[in-house]
């Protein structure tokens, strides 16, 4: 599947210097742009789920060997 992005003059000359410093084609970079954000949003939703767990258990961590009784470990 091909999209097309509309960029400015200035916006896709620092792209294409970007794509050219990682040895991408550009479709490369925004490809691999685009999935790391998603990763990292992903990451933050992780982390912000983890803490709120933490929170729900006032503040009390559990010992590692929790963990690996509860993953068969």
């Amino acid at each position: 599947m091909g999209f097309s992005i509309r960029l400015t003059d200035h916006e896709r000359r620092v792209a294409d210097a970007y794509a050219r410093l990682h040895s991408q084609s550009l479709s490369e970079a925004f490809k691999q742009a685009l999935f790391d954000r998603i990763a990292d949003e992903f990451d933050l939703q992780v982390a912000r789920d983890a803490l709120t767990d933490y929170a729900n258990d006032n503040y009390q961590s559990h010992p590692i060997s929790e963990l690996w009784d509860e993953c068969d470990l």
